[in-house]
């Protein structure tokens, strides 16, 4: 059932506020005292006889899944299973008694904590049951259904809990084919299983810390990730939690809500929030996708669009993004990012970040400069040279001189960063498997519990490779027209497609469906939300209602195609604006969803922060690089040079200009421009369906746009 619908305002900075001052409501005001017992008793992992394996190999122990809510739609879609380290765990009681009867093999039971035992993970950090870090791995990818699954022991030797979960997608559907698993869905499964494991650590069921939870993902499990953080313990999503029987978030009868649970007689405050992210090529926000995509083409002067109806749209949407960032009045300060933004030769100032437009001054990007570009710009070129300092950790590569003969083991094990950085841009190498950014996701492992490969850091295999070894840009995607509309067909046309739209024969058609499908989403759900709206993170960081995350990290691929670096950039700004401490990578050469490379690891960030922000923690820094002694066996150079448009000084570092960095990106991008029907951006859109059908036309912005210059587009149009 629906508990009863809010009137929630139109606005969304008004539903934040409302839902803000109510969520303060004392435990007399909220849900009847026999429904918050129920739910409490039955999420109780101590009544749930939980069954539970024990891995001798790494020494953890892993609960199967469980139901993490009383309500579930789709059972096997709304569970969670936790990992925990050996050393925290006595064994299990499997008769109730308190006592460790079981130490191994598979029993069920609950759980024998050993709450003075401590884990010193690879880094040096030291954690204890009371003390270590969770993980939360958002799987999602691609906005979809994912099945219940197995937390991973990937990090049980760093002493983390390891956590897990399921949550409905767009594509689920009930036994009566109703679409179900529309945003904010997703989000809230994993805010539920968050909740959930919460709970049971206040309960002393699990061991783990409630304040250092860490959201991870890759692809739409990185969207998912960082809007995890990004909405922590908003109230504009309690009625969602509600609904599927979430623990620790209860509705009154005068529309309150209280938010805490009963702990040995006591009311504790219980959040569905994170302490940090660690997000791996985060498709969000989807809000801005398509016009910020087409901004980062629209850039490049050069670049080839398949149809001039393409062409038109992406100088019309660069327009609009335009209006939109200057509309935002983004600020950041310099020292937060490193680095001169306005030229004036210090990294001192707060600086208004705009975008300008005068064609005449700027023909090399379309008449496009500004502060926010120069923004922009500035992230790349420290991407580009974080990626040089890196080449000191390359263990297995291969260099050559500039007549393209391999240096020798003496000749490579006297290199110095210079030497390194120059033979990088001039293309004299050939990579190994240090530094190598395979676009998979993570470089193997335990794929189970959907969680990062072995430790090193990187998220589970999201996507197919769309970026090569050789630190070139992706192969472009050469087939021509994908059929839209079901998640058997997809939703995403070729990069490469000279059709306009293969679903709608004209302009005026495609133009009605847009029309109609936008305004039922306006129209809101059952709670009267706009489903756009509520997942875009930057709608909720620092907004009232909002815990923002200590800190939080986006590792893009710079040469990725899934997403404009617009997007991860606005996140950044958002987040330091709040007080966050956010840092943004994007890995030179990586491709979506990049893997971990020059010994940066998940498990290094984690206690990095936590040795930062933890009392009483130990100050981690990275190893370092112990330099590459012998060369590596290949025969020739495999590198690209790209010397022709960077520029490198020892001193100064390496340098480009935007036209040239655009340029870049536009070669990299892998998914098709907006400008003809893919149902707005890729598959993702899944999440904005209804119940009837699984997806529909929800870009506001390419619906303005459409119908400012229908003139002109419908005379382009296929």
């Amino acid at each position: 059932m629906r508990f009863p619908r809010k009137t929630l305002a139109v606005l969304l900075s008004m539903s934040l506020m409302a839902g803000s001052c109510a969520c303060q409501a004392s435990g007399s005001d909220s849900q009847s005292s026999s429904d918050k017992d129920s739910i409490e008793e039955t999420l109780d992992l101590a009544n749930m006889n939980a069954e539970w394996t024990y891995s001798d190999s790494s020494d953890c122990w892993t609960m199967s899944s469980v139901t993490a809510v009383t309500n579930p739609e789709i059972e096997d879609e709304q569970g969670v299973s936790v990992c925990v380290p050996g050393a925290y765990v006595k064994g299990v009681d499997t008769d109730g008694d308190g006592e460790a009867d079981a130490t191994s093999g598979t029993v069920n039971g609950n759980l024998v904590i050993d709450y003075d035992a401590s884990v010193t993970s690879t880094n040096g950090q030291v954690y204890t049951a009371a003390t270590a870090p969770v993980i939360v791995n958002t799987g999602a990818a691609g906005y979809s259904e994912q099945q219940n699954q197995t937390a991973s022991s990937t990090y049980a030797a760093e002493g983390y809990i390891n956590v897990a979960c399921g949550n409905r997608g767009k594509q689920s559907t009930l036994s009566d084919g109703t679409y179900t698993g529309d945003a904010p869905l997703c989000l809230v499964d994993q805010k539920n299983a968050v909740r959930f494991v919460k709970y049971n650590i206040l309960l002393g069921n699990l061991p783990g810390s409630v304040d250092y939870f860490v959201s991870t993902g890759g692809s739409g499990g990185g969207a998912h990730a960082t809007m995890l953080a990004a909405t922590s313990d908003n109230p504009v999503f309690y009625d969602y939690e509600i609904e599927a029987g979430a623990v620790g978030v209860y509705e009154g009868s005068d529309g309150s809500y209280s938010t805490t649970v009963t702990i040995d007689g006591t009311e504790v405050e219980l959040s569905d929030g994170m302490w940090g992210c660690v997000a791996y090529s985060a498709i969000t926000s989807l809000a801005e996708a398509d016009m910020a995509m087409a901004f980062e083409y629209y850039l490049d002067p050069t670049y080839s669009f398949n149809t001039d109806y393409q062409a038109q749209m992406a100088e019309y949407l660069a327009a609009e993004y335009m209006e939109y960032i200057n509309a935002e009045e983004l600020t950041v300060v310099e020292a937060d990012v490193g680095y001169d933004i306005n030229g004036d030769g210090d990294a001192e100032d707060e600086v208004l970040l705009t975008i300008e437009y005068d064609e005449a001054a700027h023909p090399e990007t379309n008449g496009y400069y500004g502060t926010y570009v120069d923004m922009y710009l500035g992230e790349f070129e420290q991407s580009l040279n974080d990626y040089l300092e890196g080449l000191a950790y390359t263990d297995d590569w291969t260099w050559f001189d500039e007549d393209g003969n391999a240096l020798s083991d003496s000749e490579v094990a006297a290199m110095t960063d210079e030497d390194r950085a120059e033979a990088f841009i001039e293309g004299r190498y050939a990579e190994g498997s240090t530094g190598s950014s395979d676009s998979m996701g993570g470089p193997g492992g335990d794929m189970s519990g959907g969680g990062p490969g072995d430790g090193s850091g990187g998220p589970p295999d999201m996507d197919s490779s769309d970026s090569d070894s050789s630190g070139g840009p992706p192969d472009m995607d050469s087939s021509d027209t994908e059929e839209v509309g079901t998640p058997d067909e997809g939703t995403t046309q070729s990069a490469t497609s000279s059709t306009d739209s293969a679903n709608y024969s004209s302009f005026e058609e495609m133009l009605e469906a847009y029309q109609t499908d936008i305004a039922e989403v306006e129209a809101g759900d059952d709670y009267g939300n706009n489903i756009v709206e509520l997942y875009d993170p930057t709608n909720y960081i620092g907004a009232e209602g909002t815990n923002n995350p200590t800190w939080s990290r986006i590792l893009m691929g710079a040469s990725e195609g899934d997403i404009s670096m617009f997007n991860s950039l606005n996140l950044q700004i958002a987040w330091l604006n709040a007080g966050t401490d956010a840092e943004i990578e994007w890995q030179w050469n990586g491709g979506h969803v990049p893997s971990e490379i020059f010994g940066d690891s998940l498990a290094l960030y984690v206690d990095m922060m936590y040795g930062q922000y933890a009392d009483g923690a130990v100050e981690v820094t990275k190893a370092a690089a112990t330099g590459q002694t012998a060369n590596g066996t290949e025969t020739e150079a495999t590198g690209t040079d790209i010397s022709d448009w960077v520029s490198y000084d020892a001193s100064t570092g390496a340098t480009f200009a935007l036209e040239d960095i655009a340029a870049y990106r536009t070669s990299g991008a892998s998914k098709a421009i907006p400008g003809f029907d893919v149902m707005d951006y890729g598959q993702e859109d899944y999440v904005f369906g209804s119940s009837t059908a699984d997806a529909r036309h929800w870009d506001r912005h390419v619906l303005d746009v459409m119908e400012a210059h229908q003139d002109t587009l419908a005379e382009l149009f296929n």
